[in-house]
């Protein structure tokens, strides 16, 4: 029998690859970027920490490592590939700059840090994770720090370790808690240095300065992947067509990238819809239209791309989900004490507006029941455990149905759905996520070591070979804006949506016209490790596209 873990054993020996001033990172400095200038858009909630000005990484004179700090991190939100690979930068560029390491892990999330439960992590532990997916290290959660008591506990706990620095590896929102864990520190007089990491695979944490965050790249080449393996099956059988729901809370930048990557029949993008104003009835139309082109075309199959947070986007659904979110921070007591389904259901009718409650009537049962399930930790409707895909399926049935009945429609219509979420955060990550991780580990380090709390690391000119790399650090205040959760006003890391105006959606525009009825699908085929750099090296297309990088 063969060795079913040769890759995993293979990819610990890959070596990350540095950009040149992190490379000698024994010289390295951090220095304001005067390019930059000092920003805090709510300055009354980070008093203690505004003004902080952008900083860059240089090799600097006289430049030399100062007591090894003592560090923990924290991995906290969904899984993304690369993770580990932050954590191990942050310990090879410790033991770089000092010969030793004091690298503590908080378990579980930062839960871990309320309860100071940690682990260890020296070259031993980290060493069978080097490169490798998932979050299984020191594990992760989604526990959020916002009560004065979490905020004082999490104080006693790194006063206890006797943290120099905490690092935050996480999304908008768990660098949200590193942003008010930094201002909270630094107001108490607690000498520990909070550093964010930019985590998602949905893709919307990104900034000018933050181009993407990690993880994105290897969760869309692993759904493109998928992707088209069905187009080609699709091809093949010449009798399906699949509606392919892709995560993405908030944003359609993994169902865009995909698109780029894949060529899908028909790609919905909710910013677009958003901005034109598009119905449920408008879309169901526009897929329905694309299907019966094709079938006029004798081609009974296809494939459409859903980005799971679609419904946000409509008018009515948007408006739906808007007013279920308040009504059940409202009424939620009520709400939870009845018993059926069908109770449900009918409370909530009863205390919708007008215009809500006829949206709500007129979907699918089934989608009524999964709007009604269980809130996120912000109290809201969870959005991505909505069939969204089954949605379009039934709209698109009933709509092509009567386009027979009116005898302007005469193809077949066979509907397959799938959902790709999971599969996509916790693989191998592409040689540019171990990179970029790798990378992040390293500026973390050096904020820590340099005392710079209320930073995220960041790298520019990603689209760029390595070597061209220009490691920097944002502070964290300045990506903060104000956002209504559970009812409630509260600062937080503004999402990062679609640039309708942007080169990557405006490439998309103007090819997938082409790509509805012609057969121009493209099969990215599995992540590839060894060969050549041109098919081991890639970036995200949207990426490449954002800084003008041709891509075929």
């Amino acid at each position: 029998m063969g060795n079913t873990e040769a890759l995993r054993h293979q990819r610990q020996n890959y070596q990350p690859q540095l950009p040149p001033v992190l490379q000698d990172i024994e010289g390295a400095c951090l220095r304001a970027n005067a390019e930059a200038p000092p920003t805090t858009p709510l300055p009354e909630h980070f008093p203690s920490t505004q003004g902080l000005p952008h900083l860059q990484v240089a090799a600097l004179e006289g430049c030399s490592a100062s007591k090894a700090p003592r560090v923990g991190v924290v991995l906290s939100g969904g899984q993304a590939a690369g993770g580990h690979n932050v954590i191990i930068g942050l310990h090879d560029a410790l033991l770089r700059r000092h010969g030793c390491v004091n690298l503590i892990g908080f378990l579980g999330g930062p839960s871990g840090i309320l309860d100071n439960e940690v682990v260890e992590l020296n070259a031993d532990v980290i060493a069978p994770y080097r490169n490798q997916g998932g979050f299984d290290m020191i594990g992760s959660g989604r526990t959020k720090i916002e009560s004065p008591e979490q905020f004082a506990a999490a104080k006693k706990t790194v006063e206890a370790l006797q943290l120099d620095g905490l690092v935050v590896i996480g999304g908008d929102d768990s660098n949200t808690n590193a942003a008010l864990l930094a201002e909270y520190f630094k107001a108490h007089n607690t000498p520990c240095a909070v550093v964010g990491i930019p985590k998602t695979i949905d893709g919307d944490l990104k900034t000018e300065d933050v181009e993407i965050s990690f993880g994105f790249d290897t969760a869309c080449r692993t759904f493109s992947e998928i992707i088209g393996n069905i187009a080609r099956d699709a091809l093949s059988a010449k009798k399906y067509t699949h509606f392919i729901k892709l995560m993405g809370r908030s944003a359609s930048h993994i169902a865009l990238e995909c698109a780029l990557q894949t060529h899908a029949n028909v790609t919905l993008i909710g910013e677009e819809l958003a901005r034109n104003k598009a119905t449920l009835r408008d879309v169901t139309k526009q897929i329905a239209d694309v299907i019966a082109a094709r079938a006029d075309a004798g081609k009974n199959y296809g494939i459409v791309l859903i980005p799971e947070g679609i419904i946000e986007f409509l008018p009515e659904t948007k408006l739906l989900i808007s007013e279920l979110n308040a009504l059940l921070a409202k009424e939620s007591k009520s709400f939870d004490a009845l018993a059926t389904p069908e109770d449900k259901a009918a409370f909530v009718v009863k205390n919708l507006s007008e215009e809500a409650a006829s949206c709500f009537k007129a979907i699918p049962q089934r989608i009524q029941q999964q709007l009604l399930l269980d809130r996120d930790p912000h109290g809201n409707v969870q959005v991505s455990k909505i069939e969204t895909e089954r949605l379009f399926i039934a709209s698109v049935t009933e709509e092509l149905a009567k386009r027979k009945k009116e005898r302007t429609f005469s193809g077949k219509f066979n509907a397959q759905p799938h959902f790709l979420g999971y599969e996509g955060r916790s693989a191998l990550p592409t040689n540019f996520d171990a990179n970029y991780c790798y990378s992040l580990g390293f500026i973390a380090a050096l904020l820590v070591e340099q005392e710079a709390t209320g930073y995220i690391a960041a790298i520019r000119n990603l689209a760029g070979p390595v070597d061209e790399w220009q490691p920097a650090a944002v502070p964290l205040a300045s990506l903060i804006h104000m956002e209504t959760r559970k009812g409630k006003e509260k600062p937080v890391i503004k999402k990062a949506m679609v640039e309708l105006e942007g080169p990557a959606f405006k490439h998309f525009a103007t090819q997938r016209n082409q790509w509805e009825v012609n057969d121009a699908y493209t099969f990215p085929g599995p992540i590839q490790f060894f060969g050549p750099q041109d098919v081991t090296d890639q970036v995200p297309f949207s990426l490449a596209l954002e800084q003008t990088t041709p891509v075929v």
